[in-house]
């Protein structure tokens, strides 16, 4: 019978050594694996105020871009020059107040008021000298109306005052009175005493009128006016 060599005889130990050391590393690399393993991390609880003062702020922005927007509409409709409503400002309220006297019943004017001789003043005297011109005809009209009316520039030297609660007969009356009061008016530059003078002309707001044949109305009957006190001045 043939003897196994020493080398063959240790071989089957040396499978034994190794399953028994592989059986034995086994729990050791799990063991590891569990202790590396990322524990998942908790996230914070979502608190329902947290968004408030987002929220307070978007509305005091929101707050300060309403005013802004109020402040840049108003300037669109507002001469810089004399800070009354201009022409668009002044068709604005015009239309609102046509608007009002169609479902109410109520009544109302409109006087259109052309500043004369404003021209040659401005080619005499230079523009500053017709900027204070207009200014102090814008003063004096308004000490001629009431709060509750409204006076604006249509343009150039033309101004357009809408008149609550009056009669043809008593708007007429007006417009006599605020020519009569801008005739007053004496200026001097460079050592001249200068004067301008206004020709006004009425239109009746009446429920079926609308805006634009009112201020045409007007400012026909104010040509008529101006050709009448050219007249008068021979």
């Amino acid at each position: 019978m043939k003897k196994k060599s020493p080398a063959a005889a240790s071989r089957p130990a040396k499978r034994r050594k190794s399953g028994l050391a592989a059986s034995k590393a086994a729990p050791l690399r799990a063991r590891k694996a569990k202790a590396v393993a990322p524990v998942p991390r908790r996230q914070p609880a979502v608190r329902t105020s947290d968004g408030k003062p987002a929220i307070r702020r978007l509305k005091v922005q929101l707050v300060r871009a309403l005013k802004r927007i109020d402040e840049l509409q108003a300037s669109a409709d507002t001469d810089f020059l004399l800070d009354i409503p201009n022409r668009r400002g002044f068709e604005r309220e015009l239309n609102r107040s046509i608007a009002y006297i169609k479902r109410y019943q109520a009544s109302g004017a409109l006087i259109v008021l052309d500043v004369d001789r404003l021209k040659p003043i401005n080619d005499a005297y230079g523009h500053a000298a017709g900027d204070q011109v207009l200014k102090a005809v814008v003063a004096v009209l308004q000490r001629q109306v009431r709060s509750s009316d409204v006076i604006g520039r249509l343009g150039g030297d033309e101004f357009g005052l809408l008149l609550w609660n009056l009669s043809k007969t008593d708007a007429q009356a007006k417009a006599a009175s605020l020519e009569q009061a801008v005739d007053r008016l004496s200026f001097v530059f460079r050592g001249r005493a200068v004067t301008a003078g206004a020709s006004a002309g009425v239109a009746i707001l009446a429920p079926h009128v609308d805006a634009g044949r009112a201020l045409e109305e007007a400012d026909s009957a104010m040509y008529v006016r101006k050709a009448q006190r050219r007249h008068e001045a021979r």
